[in-house]
């Protein structure tokens, strides 16, 4: 069974974590616009960067960190990418190559996604940092 999780997540991640920080709102149906030739200052109110700071960023962090744990875990863990390569492996002995194949494309998509969510764990620090003080 394949869940939905990384398209969905990254999506909601970077859209929610950097549309709520810069007060954007994104709309799939509306055309894209050309990109304003001077820079555009957006202001959040206090109590916008509050909840953000109190709500939004503590569960991030919280997200980050779980699957980053997932995916380095071990062979025992499931849905990381020893486990996956594990299970790719197991198919292969059995002589299902097709889901080897499949599985192991998966184990080094899912090893790809580390980098990737280090990124995103220091923007959300670097937003934090400079943006929350003492109440994040």
């Amino acid at each position: 069974m394949r869940t939905p999780g990384w398209k969905v997540i990254s999506g909601v991640v970077v859209t929610g974590a950097l549309g709520a920080a810069l007060g954007t709102g994104v709309a799939a149906a509306e055309p894209a616009q050309a990109p304003p030739s001077t820079p555009v200052t957006i202001t959040l109110s206090p109590e916008q960067v509050a909840a953000l700071c109190t709500q939004r960023v503590p569960r991030l962090e919280k997200r980050i960190e779980a699957l980053s744990t997932r995916i380095s875990g071990d062979a025992s863990v499931r849905g990381s990418t020893a486990w996956l390569t594990a299970r790719a492996e197991k198919e292969r002995a059995a002589g299902r190559t097709a889901i080897a194949d499949a599985l192991q494309q998966r184990a080094e998509r899912r090893a790809e996604r580390g980098p990737q969510l280090d990124q995103l764990k220091q923007r959300v620090a670097t937003f934090r940092d400079r943006y929350c003080g003492e109440a994040g």
